[in-house]
C-alpha cells in the first residue's frame, strides 16, 4: 500500500514566489517615487525647453525629454501620482457605491433587490470604457469626473460580490438562528454579514485596482479625462507615439511603467484573493491523501 500526502501549499504560490516579491517591490518603489520623487527631481514636469526637444537620456535628463523638451522622468513621477490616485480612488468609489447599493437593496428586501439588480444588469452589459466615456463627456474633463466615472463603471462588480456573499451567509447556521430569534434583515446585515463580507470586497478591490488604472490610461490616451497639460501616463504615451521612431524613450518609459505596475498589482491582487478566500485557503492547507492497493 502506497500513500502520498500533501501537507501544504506549493512554495511558489506563497510569499516566497519571486514574482510576487518582485511585484510587491515594484509597487512599493512606485509609491515611494510618487511621494518623494517630486522633492528630489530638479526639473518641472510642465516646463518646456524647445531647445532640448526629444533629447536622449543623459546626465541632465535621465530619461530624456519629449517633443516639447519636458523632462520624461519628472513627468513619469508626476503621472505616477495621478495614476495611483485614480486607481485607489476609483476602486474606493466602486467599493462604496457597488457594495452600498447592493447590500442596502438586499437588506430592505421585497421587490427592491429585483429592481436594483435589474438596473445593475443594464449597466453591467455595457462596456466599462463606454460608461466612462459617456460620463466624462457629460461631466466634462477633470480629476473628479474621471474618478467618479471610473468608480461607477466598476461598481456593478462589487454589487454582485456583495449579493453572492449575502446569499451564502444567509444559509449559515448563525444567521438562521438570528432569524429564528426574530432579528430583522438590517440587524443581521450589520451584526453578522458585514464583518464576513469585508474580505471578499477587499479582494475584489485589489482585483479592480489595476483595471481602474488601465481604464484611466486609455481615456487619457484618447485625449479625455484630466486637463490636457496633466502629465498622465496615458497622455504621455499618446503624445510620444507620433514620434516613437525619433524619440522611443519618451513612449517606452510610461508604457513600461504602466505595464509593469498593472501586472504587479494583478499578481498581488491574485495573491490576496488566495489568502482571503477561506475555501482556497482550506484546500491549500488540507492534507491530501491518496491510497493505492
Amino acid at each position: 500500500m502506497l500513500s502520498a500526502q500533501k501537507t501544504g501549499a506549493p512554495r511558489m504560490g506563497g510569499v516566497r514566489n519571486p514574482v510576487v516579491v518582485l511585484s510587491a517591490g515594484f509597487v512599493i518603489f512606485i509609491v515611494v517615487a510618487a511621494l518623494v520623487g517630486p522633492l528630489l527631481i530638479a526639473h518641472d514636469p510642465l516646463h518646456q525647453n524647445l531647445m532640448a526637444r526629444n533629447a536622449a537620456p543623459g546626465a541632465d535628463f535621465w530619461l530624456g525629454t519629449d517633443n516639447l523638451g519636458r523632462d520624461v522622468l519628472a513627468r513619469l513621477i508626476a503621472g505616477a501620482q495621478f495614476t495611483l490616485l485614480v486607481g485607489l480612488g476609483g476602486a474606493l468609489i466602486a467599493f462604496v457605491a457597488g457594495a452600498g447599493i447592493g447590500l442596502s437593496a438586499l437588506a430592505i428586501g421585497g421587490p427592491v433587490p429585483h429592481v436594483v439588480f435589474g438596473v445593475v444588469d443594464l449597466v453591467r452589459v455595457l462596456p466599462g470604457l463606454l460608461i466612462v466615456l459617456l460620463l466624462i463627456a457629460s461631466l466634462g474633463p477633470g480629476t473628479g469626473p474621471v474618478l467618479f466615472a471610473v468608480g461607477l463603471s466598476f461598481a456593478p462588480q462589487f454589487a454582485y460580490v456583495s449579493r453572492a456573499v449575502w446569499m451564502r451567509e444567509m444559509q449559515s447556521d448563525y444567521v438562521a438562528s438570528a432569524r429564528t430569534l426574530g432579528y430583522g434583515r438590517i440587524y443581521i446585515l450589520s451584526r453578522h454579514i458585514a464583518p464576513n463580507i469585508v474580505g471578499a470586497l477587499v479582494t475584489q478591490a485589489a482585483i479592480i485596482l489595476p483595471r481602474c488604472i488601465v481604464t484611466e490610461s486609455v481615456v487619457s490616451f484618447l485625449g479625455l479625462g484630466a486637463s490636457p497639460d496633466a502629465p498622465t501616463w496615458g497622455r504621455m504615451i499618446s503624445d510620444a507615439a507620433r514620434l516613437a521612431e525619433r524619440a522611443p524613450h519618451a513612449v517606452l518609459a510610461p508604457l513600461i511603467a504602466l505595464v509593469v505596475l498593472t501586472f504587479s498589482l494583478s499578481m498581488l491582487g491574485d495573491r490576496l484573493r488566495v489568502k482571503l478566500d477561506p475555501l482556497r485557503r482550506a484546500s491549500a492547507t488540507t492534507p491530501l491523501r491518496k491510497t493505492m492497493i
